[in-house]
This record gives structure tokens, C-alpha cells and sequence, in this order.
């Protein structure tokens, strides 16, 4: 899964499978933690990642969140800035 982007400890990853990878996620992972975050609500729908995590994960998706749907949707990847 490739890395996007990087900030406090937390790693943010998205990857692409047509069809059955719906709906648009992120993977943010916090030492032993995971989540997964819906691109469109930027809520956490599954996963352990501790409630200050999740936080910053929903703040730098706000500052993001149309380059992430454009990534998506066209399946090309770029590095993002950190939070």
C-alpha cells in the first residue's frame, strides 16, 4: 500500500482495487493501531486507532480531502504534505 503521507507518529496509505476496495478509504496506522477512513465523511469506519489519532487523521483530511477524492478517483498517487 503506498504512503501518501506522514505526520505525529501516524502513516497514511490508500490502494486501489477496482470494484471491490469501494467505498473510498485511507489507511492511517499508529504504531500497533489501524483505521480506516471514509474519504467522503472522513469518519472512521473500522479499526483501533486511539481517539487523538483519529483527530489528527480528520484534520489533515479537511486540508486535503479534495486532492484524496481526486487521487482516487483517477488512481494516481502523489505524496501529500504532513499535518
Amino acid at each position: 500500500m503506498p504512503e501518501i503521507s506522514r505526520f505525529y507518529g501516524i502513516i497514511i496509505k490508500m490502494f486501489f482495487k477496482p470494484k471491490e476496495h469501494e467505498p473510498s478509504h485511507l489507511h492511517a496506522l499508529y504504531g500497533e493501531y489501524i483505521g480506516i477512513f471514509d474519504l467522503r465523511t472522513m469518519e472512521m469506519t473500522e479499526g483501533d486507532l486511539p481517539k487523538k489519532a483519529q483527530e489528527l487523521v480528520r484534520e489533515w483530511m479537511e486540508q486535503n480531502q479534495a486532492e484524496l477524492i481526486e487521487m482516487w478517483e483517477s488512481q494516481n498517487l502523489r505524496k501529500l504534505p504532513p499535518l
